[in-house]
């Protein structure tokens, strides 16, 4: 017996809808705006450089000048003319030095201003330390590099420990000590200073370091250019890896609850402050025993400040300051040789600089003050027994 056939359908009868679907819609950003918001921290600094050079380039048109030539001018002296990359590297050290200089106080909530006194100030201390043991060979060169590590890093303590003990703003502190450092300087090396030397130019300096005591190559490379991207490596390492570095992020992310977990928040803040003086202290001593050969007060430029672009610039990681540095390395290489092909005066690329600054800070100082705001409401309303 077979089964009875199923009844047709009638005409004009509805077919019967499908089940509703609780399937939420994808509303995720796709493409260009997907990328943005995943790499936001990529993306503010393309923005900060093009727009630096974006302005840069009205002001170079405003002087008569091709934009595209002065730029091209600028990376072929830096890094194609003979002996322009062994220059580059040069100046790329001490930046990277300088640039970790302000990472690390960064990643505990600290800003370090005073790199630039750190710097000029442990310079100092190298080249007399490095003239006064002179006849000693390459002893004399390891205790150049030290006494400047220590002077920097005790330099940078005095502004850690106000801020530990009395409360006082670490910016306020290491801008006052820059200016004390300053005057220091000029007292040791002028005529009647302690570490005076008289020479025929009558230039303020200290005396001239032998020769054994200078930092040499290694295949061209200078030995500084490879010490600096080592330390970036390790603070990375010790950043991500160790318990201090989760120590320091995490008074850097909440210095209240780093408080209730057990961690000594003025040890940390100590230590950032003092590893950060020693870094920029040491990239004085090498600019001593690397590059100058003795002291004098000039010998510092703008290289601490250029730390706190090559900082933004790296978003607070150490191992992005070598690319950062080696890109204002670029610039600072390539501005002698722009002034001979074009007459453009090298400040150019101080505005540059200056731009990129404003404008990859913008969020950064944005994200700080909102964030010291929160801090302050969860200090208030935060206790054990809420």
């Amino acid at each position: 017996m077979s089964a009875n056939p199923a009844p047709p359908a009638q005409e004009g009868t509805a077919a019967t809808p499908p089940p509703p679907t609780d399937t939420p819609r994808d509303e995720t950003p796709a493409g260009a705006l997907a990328f943005i918001l995943r790499n936001q921290s990529f993306t503010v600094i393309v923005v900060a450089l093009l727009g630096a050079l974006a302005l840069g380039a009205i002001l170079i048109r405003y002087q008569g000048v091709s934009p595209w030539y002065a730029y091209q001018t600028i990376f072929h002296e830096a890094l194609f003319t003979s002996g322009g990359l062994a220059r580059t590297l040069t100046k790329t050290s001490p930046l990277i030095l300088t640039g970790l200089a302000v990472v690390l106080p960064l990643r505990v909530g600290l800003f370090n201003i005073g790199g630039q006194g750190q710097f000029v100030l442990a310079a100092a201390a190298a080249g007399w330390a490095g003239y006064a043991t002179r006849g000693s060979g390459f002893l004399a060169l390891i205790i150049g590099l030290v006494v400047g590590l220590l002077v920097g890093a005790m330099w940078a303590s005095i502004a850690a420990l106000l801020k530990t003990t009395r409360g006082v703003h670490e910016v306020i502190t290491t801008i006052m000590l820059n200016n004390i450092a300053l005057g220091i300087i000029w007292w040791m090396v002028t005529p009647g200073g302690p570490a005076a030397y008289k020479n025929t130019s009558q230039i303020p300096m200290t005396g001239p370091i032998d020769d054994a005591a200078r930092m040499p190559t290694i295949a061209g490379l200078p030995v500084a250019f490879l010490v600096s991207v080592a330390l970036a490596l390790v603070c990375g390492w010790m950043l991500k890896k160790t318990t201090l570095g989760f120590q320091f992020d995490t008074v850097g992310k909440n210095k209240f609850a780093a408080g209730y977990a057990g961690i000594g928040i003025s040890k940390v803040i100590l230590l950032a402050m003092a590893f950060a003086g020693a870094l920029a202290g040491l990239a004085g001593a090498m600019e001593v025993h690397g590059v100058m050969h003795h002291f004098e007060p000039a010998i510092g430029g703008t290289l601490g400040f250029d730390g706190i672009t090559i900082a933004l610039l790296a978003r607070s990681n150490p191992v992005w300051t070598i690319p950062a540095a080696f890109l204002v390395g670029i610039l600072r290489t390539g501005a002698a040789g722009l002034q001979f092909a074009t007459g453009i005066a090298p400040e150019i690329v101080d505005l540059l600089l200056a731009i990129t600054l404003l404008l990859v800070s913008i969020p950064v100082l944005g994200k700080w003050i909102f964030r010291s705001r929160a801090d302050k409401v969860e200090a208030a309303a935060t206790s054990w027994g809420n």
